[in-house]
């Protein structure tokens, strides 16, 4: 047993050194700083692309999303792990999906993105970071009282070929028909690496992701509930590979002032990541899982994914996402945040995640003989 650990341990930091490396590459590539790879982000981007949302300047056909489910869904097709299943709570998952949104775009980003800002020396991010270990922890307290949105069956091989499906049609729509795609012309939706290259990047990365079992959420999940550090090893390899990877390109900045694409409203930080933390938890899996296990057949996934899309279209579209801090042309700091529709939002996410938690930890009466 103790040489299987230390294998699947070798594997999640490798998996982790990769997504590290290869979010440094994509942002010299043309990625926004900070930013290589993002689940949240890049989903926004894609409903803007399909005119789900109108902020112009957040409007791409991020291949990075479409190349993770595609490597998992590969990897797992040649090992023999592509298994359909479906039906544990939808319609729960699809509310999910857009609340673990809302609260990432308070944030400006997902759980990799934390890490990612947190290796380029945001100390925004790292404030954030104690709002999604509280919230991971939330979660874990439901998951011992019995949380359960009750188990997934067997599906058809339809089911689960349906968001690889979906992913090859968005590549196939962005390449032979890229006039009806919403493009950026400014802001973070119109920097991005060559699409080609971003592909290949995000394919290796689905495929190691499938394998390693990578999760954000998961690493510090089994470490409340288990005492295990197997998958936080990749959580830490990610940082450690950034910070290195910062330093020696001369982008670390160790501030919580002038990050880009981030705002010092502390407070909505730490209340968005910890929306991402709790509600993930309950999915059991951060964004970057739910597209790996979308890849893998998983069709409950497959509805999570398109919940949080939904949710990144009712962020922008209704003004709840974060504002980045800003600079006048008087060169005055402006410190961002969340509009007051935000605020409400954030406050009702977290509500509802309560309820939700709430409702599925009822014990199934036992029936009499």
């Amino acid at each position: 047993m103790k040489k299987i650990n230390a294998k699947v341990n070798l594997l999640v930091i490798i998996s982790g050194v990769v997504v590290g490396l290869a979010s440094l590459l994509l942002t010299f590539l043309g990625n926004p700083k900070n930013m290589g790879f993002c689940i949240a982000c890049f989903e926004r981007d894609i409903a803007g692309a399909l005119s789900l949302h109108s902020a112009a300047k957040v409007q791409y056909l991020r291949p990075e999303i479409m190349g993770i489910i595609l490597g998992a869904f590969i990897i797992a097709l040649v090992t023999k792990e592509f298994k359909p299943k479906a039906g544990s709570s939808p319609a729960t998952r699809f509310i999910l999906g857009a609340v673990v949104m809302i609260g990432a775009l308070a944030f400006l980003g997902c759980p990799l993105r934390m890490v990612i800002r947190i290796g380029g020396g945001d100390v925004n991010a790292m404030l954030a970071l104690l709002g999604f270990v509280l919230g991971v922890y939330i979660g874990t307290f439901f998951l011992k009282r019995g949380f359960n949105m009750k188990r997934a069956y067997k599906a058809t091989l339809v089911e689960g070929f349906s968001m690889p499906a979906v992913a090859v049609a968005l590549l196939v729509l962005g390449i032979t028909a890229p006039a009806v795609i919403k493009m950026s012309v400014e802001g973070p939706g119109s920097m991005h690496a060559p699409f080609v290259i971003a592909l290949v990047v995000a394919l290796v990365v689905g495929a190691l992701a499938q394998k390693s079992r990578l999760c954000m959420v998961g690493g510090v999940r089994d470490v409340i509930l288990f005492g295990d550090f197997k998958l936080l090893y990749g959580f830490v390899a990610i940082i450690v590979t950034i910070v290195i990877g910062n330093l020696i390109m001369g982008n670390f900045n160790l501030s919580m002032l002038s990050q880009p694409i981030a705002h010092s409203s502390t407070l909505w930080n730490i209340l968005g990541m910890m929306i991402v933390g709790w509600g993930s938890v309950l999915l059991g899996g951060c964004p970057l899982r739910q597209l790996v296990l979308a890849g893998e057949g998983n069709g409950d996934c497959a509805i999570t994914v398109f919940g949080m899309i939904i949710g990144a279209a009712m962020s922008h579209n209704f003004g709840w996402a974060g504002n980045p801090d800003s600079v006048t042309e008087l060169g005055e700091y402006v410190v961002g945040g969340i509009s007051n529709g935000g605020k409400i939002a954030v406050v009702v996410c977290i509500a509802l995640v309560l309820i939700i938690s709430i409702l599925n930890c009822k014990k199934e009466s036992k029936k009499n003989g």
